[in-house]
């Protein structure tokens, strides 16, 4: 059975894995190194649910290694897995793809104008360089090669002459249990899963039982290349195997001790790969807690017909993305780990992970919300450095920071994600307005380079230019609204004209935000440094009245960037000039 790790303050769900997994491999394969193992499908983008798959084995296996064991984290690429459909929202990729839907996914073309040789590695070439990003160390492992190879011939030709047994187990979850529903599916499923969840009459069929019984082989047709086959007679004998193809008629008999164009179905190929390579742990998706589920069913094939045992591992719970429904890459247009690279630091990605247990589900933000947890984690990293974070929230930190082989590439000074967003914002890429403002923020301290602030000052202008609508970007004014100057009362000029007289003594960003925020607090009478417990609650209602006015005159909108940054980015000669100085 699966196991679930409860978190504590003194122990993170990393740390509680690793102990399981290392005492359970000196049990099963004592001095070998622990295997633990990622199964990811590149039939179509690998996005950041499936990331899941491969971050929860990595920390754990990384924790390992932290401690001194040889550890190996398997992920292998389901590429001779069959071209089920044509995703949609995928760029060079049309309607006439659906003529490859049967063939491995290594025999059907990439997208056009891909630098792949196939579809299956062109999306396995994202992620693999995202995971490079992220300093996720693994041994990756192709299907295609390895049954096109021969190497699960031995355990191919035990699978077929075991597969009574096999039937007799699957035949305890036909018909009478609820299938896996699809939308729930964050891990690739077998044919029989997904045709099954999809309401199609075919599951029997895919799941390698025909008229002349139950083969757990499917071929790959000589004549079309795909997977719409039969398997009509076997002799184990002589091991010769005759299959037709419903496609194009296609029909021949092979000796499968030589053949090597075809692949045990998924919930008996999956078990067989548990018992070959020893894996001890493996998470999946909770999917796979239903009746009848590959994990469910493997985890009685494993050990009864090719003398394994079942790994060890937690269910994992859904990742979602801020203000998107829950995802699935048949759909398409779902965001991958690269699209999230290109807008975060890989330690923030990491820590995303790092900090939930595998069981809760969270969400990744792509909208505002990136915002406010690039705060949370800058705060984090105080709390680190002073000493006052919890032991479990030093751990998630370290995690993210760094691997076994030494911290990654971090921003020199870390500047604020909001501050930096404002300001790329505002001077739309431009550098050296961009080196100006950085400059002025502190000038105790001034940015002399913008490399002090990479890679996360591009990741913000990424933001900004990627995920920002158009008509939500900032564009100042070029000339003072007259009219709204002109409509002033004595309030609102006087208003100004605090504002203008302070700019030369705080410019800064703490001098403009005690500026901008004493405003109002010096015109009702009280000190510009009073705290909100001394003020009354219509001081509140002033700020807010008064952030207005300078939104209104300086970009022409109710809101905008942080009003300090927002007057850095515009200097001090076009503030004066568009407040009516």
């Amino acid at each position: 059975m699966p196991i679930v790790a409860q978190s504590t303050e003194t122990t993170d769900w990393v740390s509680r894995f690793a102990d399981e997994v290392i005492e359970e491999s000196e049990r099963r394969a004592p001095g070998k190194p622990v295997v633990v193992a990622s199964g990811l499908s590149p039939s179509g983008p690998i996005h950041l649910g499936n990331l899941r798959e491969v971050m929860t084995p990595h920390l754990v296996a990384d924790e390992i290694r932290r401690r001194g064991h040889e550890v190996r984290h398997l992920i292998s690429w389901d590429d001779y897995d069959r071209y089920r459909k044509v995703p949609n929202g995928v760029p060079g990729v049309d309607a006439s793809w659906a003529e490859h839907i049967g063939r491995p996914l290594t025999a059907v073309p990439a997208p056009e104008g891909s630098a792949y040789p196939n579809w299956a590695e062109h999306f396995k070439a994202a992620m693999v360089g995202a995971l490079a990003e992220m300093g996720v160390e693994f041994d990756g492992i192709s299907q295609t090669a390895q049954y096109t190879s021969g190497v699960y011939r031995e355990q191919v030709l035990h699978a077929m002459k075991h597969r009574g047994d096999i039937d007799a187990i699957l035949d305890q979850y036909r018909t009478k249990k609820a299938p896996p529903k699809k939308q729930q599916s964050q891990k690739p499923l077998d044919e029989a899963e997904l045709e099954a969840a999809e309401g199609s009459g075919a599951a029997a069929e895919d799941d390698g039982t025909g008229s002349a019984g139950y083969f757990p082989y499917k071929p790959y047709c000589g004549g079309c290349g795909k997977d719409l086959t039969t398997v009509t007679a076997y002799d184990d004998d002589t091991t010769e195997l005759t299959y037709s193809c419903s496609e194009c008629a296609y029909s021949e008999t092979v000796r499968l001790s030589e053949f090597n164009r075809g692949k045990l179905v998924w919930k008996v190929d999956w078990p067989m790969r548990w018992a070959y390579e020893g894996v001890v742990f493996e998470p999946s998706g909770v999917d796979h807690s239903s009746p009848g589920s590959s994990f469910q069913v493997g985890g009685q094939i494993v050990g009864s017909i090719f003398g394994g045992k079942q790994p060890i591992g937690p269910m994992y719970a859904f990742v979602g993305i801020s203000g998107m429904a829950k995802m699935s890459s048949s759909k398409g247009g779902v965001p991958t780990p690269g699209d999230a690279l290109k807008i975060m630091e890989p330690q923030l990605l990491r820590w995303l992970y790092a900090r939930r247990r595998p069981n809760q589900s969270f969400k990744i933000a792509f909208d505002q919300e990136i915002q406010r947890l690039y705060d949370e984690w800058d705060k984090l990293g105080g709390k680190v450095d002073d000493g006052s974070a919890l032991p479990g929230d030093v751990a998630a930190y370290a995690r993210a920071v760094g691997t076994a082989a030494g911290e990654l590439a971090r921003t020199p000074r870390p500047m604020a994600y909001r501050t930096l967003a404002s300001v790329a914002d505002i001077t739309a890429g431009a550098e050296d307005q961009t080196l100006r403002i950085l400059g002025e923020l502190d000038p105790a301290d001034p940015i002399t380079s913008l490399d002090e602030v990479r890679p996360r000052l591009d990741k913000a202008e990424a933001w900004i230019n990627t995920q920002v609508p158009a008509d939500q970007r900032t564009v100042v004014r070029k000339d003072a609204d007259a009219e709204l100057l002109a409509s002033l009362d004595d309030q609102g000029r006087a208003s100004l004209r605090l504002l203008l007289d302070g700019l030369d003594t705080h410019w800064s960003l703490d001098g403009l935000t005690h500026l901008v925020y004493g405003v109002p607090k010096v015109q009702a009478g009280f000190s510009a440094d009073a705290t909100p417990k001394e003020l009354p609650a219509e001081i509140k209602v002033a700020q807010r009245t008064f952030f207005a006015l300078l939104y209104h005159l300086l970009v022409g909108r109710d809101t905008g960037p942080r009003l300090p940054t927002l007057l850095l980015a515009v200097g001090q000669e076009r503030v004066r000039k568009l407040l009516g100085a």
